[in-house]
């Protein structure tokens, strides 16, 4: 595995990651409307690659292609956290998630946020983040449950 920051031209494959982590890898904890109202194509949105140039993201890659992605804004907000389903289990996800942590300590920020899933909230639980809400978001007219949780570095 080799861990790498976002450039152009990674907007397809981490859509695909995210589209993929979405439907095959939350399939036990979200109904299909849910994953369908969260991901509902894996098209490459407008705004997409650019949301990830603009943020601090780093790509996780096997043999060239990118399976997994974590991106962190300037305000310590941890947007996107996705791991393809075949490669979740392997240190891939921790790997991401050290990487951002020494960005978030080497550029000052004290503590760190985001909106965890069904999925995600076990991990970030055990890496010692604190859940501080339990939120029903809406996307595309469906109500998804998840988690504010939060670190202090």
């Amino acid at each position: 595995m080799r861990l790498r920051r976002a450039r152009p031209g990674d907007g397809a494959p981490t859509r695909a990651v995210f589209h993929d982590a979405v439907h095959r890898g939350a399939s036990l904890s979200y109904s299909p409307e849910e994953r369908d109202a969260w991901s509902p194509s894996p098209e490459v949105p407008d705004d997409w690659e650019q949301k990830l140039l603009s943020r601090h993201t780093v790509i996780a890659e096997i043999r060239g292609a990118p399976v997994g992605f974590m991106t962190l804004g300037e305000d310590g907000y941890l947007d996107f956290a996705y791991v393809a389903p075949d490669w979740t289990g392997r240190g891939i996800g921790r790997a991401l998630l050290q990487a951002i942590l020494r960005e978030a300590r080497r550029t000052g920020l004290g503590r760190l946020s985001t909106e965890a899933s069904l999925v995600a909230r076990p991990f970030f639980a055990r890496h010692g983040w604190r859940e501080t809400a339990r939120q029903s978001v809406i996307r595309h007219g469906v109500a998804l449950t998840n988690f504010r949780m939060e670190i202090d570095l």
